[in-house]
């Protein structure tokens, strides 16, 4: 059964209630077998009511993908606190992003699993806060590489590729995070950093990985 339906709702909380029934079911049923029926009771209110706010459910779930991919960005961003040292704000960048994703596995499920199998629009719309991830991951890691005072001109592309290879992995271990029990949020933050911050401590100190051998000259 829904929620019991009150006429005298303001819209706005109303709108809120659909949009987290949507979420939640989206995100256990997947988005081809979430129906509106189940949706607009779960939120306690009629379809009707459902299609007049929002119009169609190719419109439901793309709003839904908007507020989750807005309140992923907002809890990372807020997660790191500027004039800290730069391994203290990728630390806790992390841990807000796993924090956030442990926290609201249906949106999490909504953004990594179900958006990006849909097709277009769906996936641009995630793609377009994916790139906003990048961007900020990449301002942290150049950010550590020229404070280390070590390798101040780390060519920016290297530094690019570094992010979007952070960002890819944190996908994949939010993921498999929510999917494995006694596996906390804190936890995998740290095991993403251990793992992303022995590379890039390498990468400030001038040590990269130089292959197999000297014959390899891969950084030459």
């Amino acid at each position: 059964m829904g929620a019991v339906k009150n006429k005298r709702m303001p819209r706005a909380v109303r709108e809120r209630q659909m949009l987290d029934a949507a979420v939640r079911t989206f995100g256990q049923r997947g988005y081809r077998a979430a129906s509106m029926d189940e949706i607009a009771d779960l939120a306690g209110v009629s379809k009707p009511l459902v299609y007049l706010y929002l119009n169609s459910k190719e419109d439901l779930f793309t709003a839904c993908i908007r507020r989750e991919a807005k309140a992923l960005t907002a809890a990372v961003r807020a997660g790191v606190q500027p004039g800290l040292p730069a391994d203290r704000q990728l630390w806790d960048g992390l841990r807000a992003f796993f924090t956030h994703t442990a926290e609201n596995p249906d949106g999490w499920a909504v953004l990594h699993l179900q958006a990006r199998t849909h097709g277009e629009p769906f996936a641009a719309e995630v793609a377009a806060t994916r790139e906003e991830l990048v961007v900020f991951v990449t301002q942290l890691i150049a950010v550590a590489a020229r404070e280390a005072h070590r390798n101040p001109s780390l060519p920016d592309r290297e530094v690019a590729g570094l992010a979007e290879a952070l960002v890819g992995a944190a996908e994949s271990l939010a993921t498999w995070a929510n999917a494995t029990p006694g596996v906390s949020a804190k936890q995998a933050a740290a095991t993403l950093m251990d793992f992303a911050w022995a590379g890039l401590g390498n990468l400030m100190e001038s040590r990269p990985w130089s292959g197999s051998g000297p014959a390899d000259g891969l950084h030459r």
